[in-house]
C-alpha cells in the first residue's frame, strides 16, 4: 500500500504515489480503461489525483470526475491546474489573469463534479499578467472555498520566492511546486529545491520515469517500440525526444543490474529514486492498464542506500541534465 507525506509546510497529507492523467485520459485510453485504472489506484491506497483543464482540452477532467464519482470526497485529494489555452482558445482562454483564473476554477469544478479542489495550481508562470493580480485571484479562489491550497508548476526559484511573499501577505497557503524531475532531469536540485525547502513548499514531480525511458523498454540502436509514447503525437512524443539518443539509452540499460540487485523493476527504481529527495512529497504516475498501478505502488516506502544512489549516478554519468537555467525556459515569455 502507498505511504503518505505532508505537502509543504501544511497539515495536508498526500499519497506519495499520486495518480496523474496527463496523456492517458480522453487521449491514450478509452473511458472504461481510464475508470478501471483509477479504481485500481484507489484499491492500492492512492488518494491523490492530479489533472489540469488543458489535458485533452478539458476532457481529462471530465473522465477523472466520472472515475471518482461516488467516492467519499473527504477521503480524496484532487488537484487541478490553470494556465494553458483551453476551449476555443480565445485571447482570454489562457494565462493567469484574474478573468481566466476565476472562470477556470468554475469550469474545472463543474467538469470534475466537485464543490472544491484540494490544490489549485498555476500551470506555468504568466509573464503577461502582474504577479499581484495572479496571486490575488488565487487568494479569492481560496476564500470562496473553491480550493483549499494553492500551488504552482515549473516556477523558477526567483518566481517561487516572489509568489510566496505575496501569498504570505495575502494569508493564503502556497504549498507546492510541480516540476519535471527524474534521474535524468535534475535541473531543480541546485536552486528550486533549496528555495522551496526554505519557503515551506514541496515538489509534486512529474515524469519520474522520463516519459518511460527509465523503464528500459527503449533500446539503443533499435526502433522505438510500436504503440509506445514515442510514436504517439497526441501523448507526448515530442517530450520524449531529448532522451532517445543512444548515449542516454545505453546509460539507462546500465541501471538494470542495479534494479535487479535491490529487487526492483526499472520503473520502480525510477519512482523510488525521486522519492529519496526529502523535498519531494509525491511522484506523479500515469497508467493505461490497472496492472501498472500495482507495479508503481511497489516503489512506495522503498529506501535506497547511499551506495545504490552512487551506483545510479555512476551508471548515468554525464547524460544527466543538471543546468538550473533550464527551468527558466519552461514558461513561455508570451502567452501561447
Amino acid at each position: 500500500m502507498v505511504e503518505y507525506r505532508y505537502l509543504g509546510n501544511s497539515g495536508l497529507k498526500v499519497s506519495e504515489i499520486t495518480y496523474g492523467n496527463w496523456v492517458t485520459h480522453a487521449s491514450q485510453v478509452d473511458d472504461s480503461a481510464a475508470i478501471a485504472t483509477v479504481h485500481a489506484a484507489l484499491d492500492a491506497g492512492i488518494t491523490t489525483f492530479d489533472t489540469a483543464d488543458t489535458y485533452a482540452n478539458t476532457a481529462a477532467e471530465v473522465v477523472l470526475g466520472k472515475a471518482l464519482s461516488g467516492q467519499r470526497r473527504e477521503s480524496l485529494e484532487i488537484f487541478t491546474k490553470v494556465y494553458w489555452p483551453i476551449g476555443p482558445k480565445g485571447p482570454n482562454d489562457v494565462g493567469l489573469s484574474r478573468k481566466h483564473i476565476l472562470e477556470g476554477i468554475n469550469g474545472s469544478l463543474q467538469r470534475l463534479g466537485v464543490d472544491y479542489v484540494d490544490l489549485y495550481q498555476a500551470h506555468r508562470y504568466d509573464y503577461e499578467t502582474p504577479l499581484e493580480e495572479t496571486m490575488q485571484a488565487f487568494a479569492d479562489v481560496v476564500r470562496q472555498g473553491k480550493a483549499l491550497y494553492i500551488g504552482v508548476s515549473e516556477w523558477t526559484a526567483e518566481q517561487l520566492r516572489a509568489g510566496a511573499a505575496l501569498a504570505k501577505e495575502l494569508r493564503v497557503p502556497l504549498i507546492s511546486n510541480q516540476p519535471q524531475y527524474s534521474m535524468l532531469w535534475r535541473v531543480i536540485e541546485e536552486k528550486v529545491v533549496p528555495t522551496s525547502a526554505e519557503l515551506g513548499l514541496s515538489q509534486v514531480v512529474f515524469s519520474p520515469m522520463a516519459q518511460g525511458v527509465l523503464s528500459g523498454k527503449y533500446l539503443p540502436g533499435q526502433p522505438v517500440p510500436a504503440g509506445s509514447r514515442a510514436t504517439d503525437e497526441k501523448s507526448g512524443a515530442r517530450f520524449i525526444q531529448r532522451y532517445l539518443g543512444d548515449d542516454v539509452l545505453t546509460a539507462v540499460q546500465r541501471l538494470k543490474p542495479i534494479a535487479d540487485e535491490v529487487g526492483l523493476k526499472m520503473p520502480q527504481l525510477a519512482i523510488a529514486w525521486v522519492l529519496q529527495n526529502p523535498n519531494v512529497a509525491a511522484a506523479l504516475v500515469g497508467a493505461s492498464r490497472p496492472e501498472q498501478i500495482a507495479s508503481n505502488v511497489a516503489a512506495s516506502g522503498v529506501k535506497l542506500e547511499p551506495a545504490v544512489m552512487a551506483a545510479i549516478d555512476a551508471a548515468l554519468g554525464d547524460t544527466v541534465v543538471r543546468d538550473s537555467a533550464k527551468t527558466d525556459e519552461v514558461s513561455p515569455k508570451s502567452r501561447p
